[in-house]
């Protein structure tokens, strides 16, 4: 919004500098982004946010400034110098009849005749132009100058051009269509309010208006239209014909519903000033329901509460009655204000507290922090197992990543279901919830890629969004991502001796693995399927804890990895953190070193195919052996002797006792219990042993 320094003086007479100025309606909430001079006048272009419809004008911003510096506001009653041009009453000529009142609670009408249109004077056209509004002519600029100088929107119809001299405010008819001043043909649904007359849509109500009953040089009589509509409707049908207007801006937002009858009242004023012509005593106002002003109590221990600091009553009363409140005293309790109508976004106790901090000054209110009040803050369900996990993937070298919720729909088919779209989205980048954590940590990935870094490892804990039968949820996730070699190259550690330096589907299953420990003892199971196309086939698995799905893993598909542009291969996990979450910690246990030596046995078994390492562990831990601290596979042989469909596998078994030496015989007891529950129960056939 860009306001007229020399304007604004002239409904308060503020003295300060437009530095000092810019920096106080900073304070008030109203952030200045630019101060313009052209030498002679002075603008300032100030943000003003969206629950602020009342301070889109000149008038509105000098309310705030009078009541930031307790200054007199200027009166804005109409001269009625019009009323010595008044002709007789001829009400057949405005009649308004509002069919959607719902939508149009309000519609105020005057009607001028004989005027002559011709360009605006140069104080006018020169006043627009800095506040951004191009001059059209003296009828269509004075419609404007009110709207800028009040804040509320108003169109002029050409009289002689509306078909039975009426205008009906109603919803459009399926496919009825309209040409607006832009000169666009625009086909309407029931969802648009529009103006008309006896035969036809001539108006988008608040928005903008026909091309049909446009003011032109040859117009001689009038009837201008100050309304309030709906905010939600006119806010869809803007958004719906990619219309943004001065109006549809403000009654988006919420208009004044008082304002409608002076601002014609001061409109009809100026365009007599400026076009002449005879202006009609009747004033239209179809208003069925009039809106209740509401009271709304500020108690004195809330204000002290909330501010930490009592500000003194007649401050109190000042701020708010300069804001147009009318506070009363309510004995010792505090106040009673009403609300006034330009006012839209105070509706409770704590937007009047806002009031006061605001024209007090933040900059007065001393530096502490307010009392605690009831119970101090507990920790969630889950608080200690979060940090548990998220410190052992610190650990391991995973750094912690947060993408946004709201994505793109082409992310769909990571989450396997369909996405929870936004009713509103603002851009179709964030058009939907995120059913699945996979795409921004991938996009996370490529971007530390595309910037040099080689070896990349990142994880991210958040909420994903499942639309159900019943309603939605958001389970907890975590997903893990990793890509490169497994160590850095350095002076002590050269990365390239190792016989496979690049991160591999072994590196990220033992680090699940570990992070799976911290809730279970019992072993995990590696399942090879069910799972999405985006993991690559023979290189990926789910993992069961206790024949539960807790988490899946795996490298990133080809035809994936080529859309990422990932030139290495990308390993990918994802934990179901709600089912893990659900399981208890296991307690951190310490015991003794052995004083007694290991032994370790090594077992060469040709195995079917179908077998896997799983099994070989499954079968050797139902042995309950109290010795076998480990087993590891050191050695995977296929081809030579090895007949087709089976497989060598050389298998390191370390034993170790806490009470005595194990003696050859019950190395030799032990070994032979493996080696038979592995022929018996998987096929196995032992070819050394030792």
């Amino acid at each position: 919004m860009k306001i007229l320094l020399s304007w604004l003086r002239e409904f308060v007479s503020v003295e300060k500098e437009p530095d000092e100025l810019a920096s106080d309606l900073s304070l008030l909430g109203f952030a200045v982004d630019e101060i313009s001079t052209d030498g002679t006048e002075t603008v300032l272009d100030i943000d003003v946010t969206t629950n602020r419809p009342d301070a889109l004008s000149h008038f509105g911003m000098a309310r705030e400034v009078a009541a930031r510096y307790g200054l007199a506001l200027a009166p804005i009653a109409p001269s009625n110098e019009a009323l010595k041009h008044r002709t007789r009453a001829r009400r057949k000529d405005a009649m308004v009849e509002i069919a959607a009142p719902d939508l149009c609670a309000r519609y105020s009408a005057r009607l001028i005749r004989g005027l002559t249109v011709k360009p605006s004077p140069d104080w006018l056209a020169r006043r627009l132009e800095l506040v951004g509004v191009r001059s059209i002519n003296n009828v269509a600029d004075a419609t404007n100058y009110i709207l800028m100088a009040y804040g509320h929107p108003m169109h002029a119809f050409d009289l002689d051009r509306l078909q039975g001299g009426r205008v009906l405010v109603r919803r459009a008819a399926s496919g009825e269509r309209c040409t607006t001043l832009d000169g666009v043909n625009r086909s309407l649904t029931p969802d648009d309010l529009v103006i008309a007359d006896a035969g036809r849509a001539v108006a988008l109500a608040g928005v903008m208006g026909g091309l049909d009953t446009e003011i032109s040089p040859g117009t001689k009589n009038v009837l201008l239209e100050s309304a309030w509509f709906d905010p939600v409707t006119i806010r869809r049908t803007s958004k719906r014909h990619g219309l943004h207007t001065e109006a549809s801006h403000r009654f988006e937002r919420g208009a004044d519903i008082e304002a409608t009858v002076f601002c014609a009242e001061r409109c009809i004023e100026l365009i007599h000033e400026l076009a002449g012509g005879d202006v009609d005593p009747v004033i239209v106002d179809a208003y069925p329901k009039p809106a209740a002003r509401h009271p709304v109590l500020l108690r004195r221990w809330e204000l002290s509460r909330h501010l930490g600091l009592e500000v003194p009553p007649e401050e109190v009363e000042r701020i708010l009655y300069s804001l147009g409140f009318l506070p009363r005293t309510k004995g010792r309790t505090g106040w009673t204000c009403t609300v006034p109508s330009h006012r839209v976004d105070i509706t409770r106790e704590i937007d009047l507290v806002e009031e006061v901090a605001r024209h007090y000054g933040y900059d007065r209110f001393p530096l502490r922090l307010p009392a605690t009040l009831g119970e101090p803050s507990h920790n969630t369900p889950n608080t200690e197992k979060d940090e548990r996990v998220r410190a052992l993937l610190l650990g391991l070298g995973y750094d912690e990543t947060i993408s946004m919720g709201l994505v793109n729909a082409s992310t769909e088919p990571y989450g396997g279901t369909a996405s929870v779209p936004l009713a509103n989205p603002l851009s179709e980048e964030a058009a939907v919830l995120r059913n699945s954590l996979v795409p921004g940590l991938l996009a996370a990935v490529q971007w530390n890629l595309n910037r040099g870094q080689q070896n990349v490892r990142l994880c991210e804990f958040g909420n994903i969004y499942l639309r159900e039968s019943e309603g939605y949820r958001e389970p907890p996730m975590a997903a893990l991502a990793a890509v490169g070699t497994v160590l850095e190259d350095s002076l002590g550690e050269d990365g390239r001796t190792r016989p496979s330096p690049d991160f591999n589907f072994l590196d990220l299953k033992g680090d699940l693995q570990q992070l799976i420990e911290i809730f279970s003892e019992d072993e995990c199971q590696f399942v090879p399927d069910g799972l999405p196309q985006y993991y690559r086939p023979d290189h990926s698995a789910r993992v069961l804890l206790n024949g539960t799905t807790v988490a899946r893993l795996g490298e990133l598909s080809v035809i994936e990895s080529e859309k990422w542009k990932f030139r290495g291969s990308l390993y990918l996990a994802e934990l179901f953190l709600e089912v893990l979450y659900a399981l208890p910690t296991r307690l951190r246990r310490a015991q003794p070193l052995s004083r007694y030596p290991a032994v370790e046995r090594d077992f060469s078994v040709v195995l079917p195919d179908s077998v896997s390492f799983d099994a070989v562990q499954q079968v050797i831990a139902a042995l309950s052996i109290p010795e076998l601290v480990a087993m590891k596979p050191l050695e995977v042989f296929r081809a030579g002797s090895i007949e087709k469909g089976r497989y060598s596998l050389l298998l390191r078994i370390t034993l170790q006792s806490g009470e005595a030496t194990l003696t050859e015989s019950e190395l030799t007891d032990r070994s032979a219990r493996i080696m038979q529950a592995l022929e018996s129960t998987l096929g196995a056939r032992i070819r050394i042993s030792g």
